[in-house]
């Protein structure tokens, strides 16, 4: 169990972030510089919180009432850093042996690393010699030699291909099944977090706005912050009209509310890309919408809407190719979406 609860001040900019984990994946969600990084470095003890307390199974890492700051050594946590932190004159067999001294079962235990993390042939090799990913596999796998009590990543997929990427999020989905121990996870990509991870916290210009399961987050995000940053790129500031509709205002577009939704609160409504359809039987909201571009993707067209003729912003669309083979700038299209497919954002 991790309980942390701290603040740290940088310049104008204030860090508060309380959360407890058990043996659980949770990731960390936000925009660059919202803090994620600062969280991770304070629980491993590289950064030093003003104010707050971290207690990692029983043990007191860090209590500023009490004067405690275990150093980083004394902590047993686990961190691959967002720069690798390589040692630049030892060889990747080295690298990962590190922390292994005086282990009788070292050279077995970086032989099976080196297999598992796909580096065999580069033992000898030192870091200046490695490719961004064949650092970043090394740096992972010397943490994991590590007799840990958490394990904590900063973005650990970041400078891989996506095949590559791929093998490595299966290995680390193993690796969790079998870490019975708390997982802390960074990462900007929403894909890799939820293929990972139970739980996801959104941190916002240093404060945590949101914490919750994986699911709950993507079905009603609560804030517009949560909403972009699971993937939804069509938002618009909304008004009551009535008690059961609410006004897109930016799209100009009239749209039913959902059970249980209060009009008057609703702030702004988002529709992902793909809720929005062909119009059929199950769609609460219709709309005949003018195709502005089309934008050919692998298996999708990625279609820009004119909702309404003096709606200021285009509306996002995606749909399968398979579904709709042609689609003709400057055509009318009747598209739709059902209520229980709108997030209504009061915040």
């Amino acid at each position: 169990m991790l309980n942390v609860n701290i603040r740290k001040k940088l310049g104008e900019f204030n860090l508060q972030v309380e959360f407890s984990i058990a043996d659980e994946r949770m990731a960390i969600l936000g925009a660059s510089g919202c803090g994620k990084s600062m969280t991770l470095k304070c629980i491993a003890g590289i950064e030093t919180p003003d104010f707050g307390r971290i207690v990692l199974n029983d043990k007191v890492l860090f209590d500023s009432n009490k004067g405690i700051n275990l150093p980083p050594q004394k902590r047993h946590v686990g961190y691959l850093f967002q720069n690798y932190a390589l040692f630049p004159n030892m060889t990747v067999a080295e690298n990962i042996g590190f922390a292994l001294a005086g282990n009788r079962n070292k050279e077995k235990t970086i032989r099976e690393f080196i297999g598992k993390l796909r580096l065999n042939g580069l033992e000898d090799k030192y870091p200046w010699q490695l490719s961004g990913g064949q650092q970043q596999r090394t740096a992972l796998a010397r943490m994991l030699t590590l007799d840990t009590e958490i394990i904590m990543f900063d973005e650990p997929l970041s400078a891989l291909d996506s095949f590559l990427k791929w093998e490595l999020e299966q290995e680390l989905l193993e690796l969790f099944a079998n870490f019975d121990k708390p997982v802390l996870y960074v990462s900007h990509d929403r894909g890799e977090v939820y293929r990972l991870c139970d739980r996801i916290a959104i941190l916002e210009k240093g404060a945590m706005i949101s914490f919750s399961s994986k699911y709950k987050l993507f079905e009603n995000p609560c804030t517009v912050t949560g909403t972009i940053l699971t993937g939804c790129k069509n938002i618009s500031a909304a008004r009551c009209k009535n008690d059961s509709i609410v006004i897109a205002e930016e799209w100009g577009i009239e749209l039913k509310i959902s059970p249980g939704s209060v009009a008057s609160k609703i702030k702004f409504v988002a529709v992902r890309a793909h809720s929005m359809t062909l119009k059929n039987n199950t769609c609460d909201n219709v709309y005949s919408g003018q195709i502005v571009n089309v934008i050919e993707d692998v298996l999708d067209w990625i279609v820009l809407l004119k909702l309404a003729p003096n709606s200021p912003k285009l509306f996002r669309w995606v749909i399968n190719k398979k579904e709709a083979p042609i689609l003709e700038k400057g055509a009318f299209v009747d598209v739709g979406v059902a209520t229980e497919n709108v997030i209504f954002l009061e915040h």
